[in-house]
């Protein structure tokens, strides 16, 4: 027993090494990207559930679980998240500290639409506060773009 406490320490010290490593990479780990990845488990989530459960997913002729759809959704997740670390890199490039976040936020807004979708293929109706949201999202996506970052 006295083995497992002496290696649980370093072992957990590396792995938040690696992941505070991770996160550097992607700007830090704030409230905007673990926002993104909540909502693209949450969206992955539905998809699966829409699919395996109610047989009714536009992402197979079947509308049944396909697993060759299921990797192909997180391999889309995966290049969101690329595309994050980019306009991250691309921040620090030209000094700036805005199309990380422009990035974020239109994607937060895609995984919301998402997660909406699959919500009305399985009859949850959708609390008003939440398409609000979205459209605030929707424009301070398009105020940023437009303004390079300054509303």
């Amino acid at each position: 027993m006295e083995n497992m406490i002496t290696v649980k320490g370093p072992v957990i010290a590396g792995i938040g090494a690696v992941g505070g490593v991770i996160a550097g990479f992607f700007g830090g780990w704030d409230a905007a990207l673990i926002t993104l990845i909540i909502f693209m488990g949450v969206d992955y989530i539905t998809g699966l559930i829409v699919a395996g459960v109610f047989k009714n997913s536009t992402k197979t002729d079947s509308g049944a679980l396909g697993s060759n759809a299921a990797f192909m959704g997180l391999l889309r997740k995966g290049m969101v998240l690329l595309v994050v670390l980019v306009a991250c890199r691309l921040d620090i490039m030209i000094g700036t500290n805005f199309v990380r976040d422009a990035v974020v936020i239109a994607y937060c807004v895609n995984e919301m639409l998402s997660i909406v979708e699959n919500m009305g293929l399985m009859g949850v109706p959708i609390p008003e506060a939440i398409t609000k949201a979205i459209e605030i999202l929707k424009k301070k996506s398009e105020t940023e773009d437009k303004n390079g970052g300054k509303e």
